[in-house]
């Protein structure tokens, strides 16, 4: 009986060592990808020709994603100027030298159930993966 226990916990430790750093490294591109889509919206939306982030910009954003494995209506955004003016029409643009900040958020789809086995809790179904960034705007009308 103890021969067939300890091979039960064995078992289910090796399964966890073996697919436990698999899981972590999704987490962890996913965080690169939605903070290399932050800087590269900034980038483009703070730009002389610019000064904002619309709702078009968003949508490729999403589609771009979409190719990473992410689910597009999953992914939420957050502009913010600095000044607290609008930051996503592109009828009023954000002059230079105003802040254009931008976060966007993703769930963690259930990637750290498996951490049950092992007794972790994990996150819960609110809580979110966050890439932020902040540009000032280069927009001179």
């Amino acid at each position: 009986m103890k021969s067939i226990l300890v091979f039960v916990l064995f078992a289910a430790m090796l399964c966890w060592m073996m697919f436990s750093p698999i899981y972590k490294h999704v987490v962890i591109v996913r965080q690169a990808v939605l903070q290399q889509e932050v800087d590269y919206l900034l980038e483009v939306g703070a730009s002389g020709n610019r000064g904002y982030i619309d709702a078009s910009m968003m949508q490729q954003s999403r589609l771009r994603l979409a190719r990473f494995g992410l689910k597009p209506d999953a992914v939420e955004f957050e502009v913010i100027a600095s000044n607290g003016a609008i930051a996503v029409s592109p009828a009023a643009p954000l002059p230079r030298g105003i802040g254009l900040s931008l976060t966007m958020s993703y769930p963690y789809e259930d990637l750290f159930e498996i951490d049950r086995l092992i007794g972790l809790t994990p996150p819960s179904q609110t809580q979110r993966l966050r890439a932020f960034g902040m540009k000032m705007s280069e927009y001179v009308p």
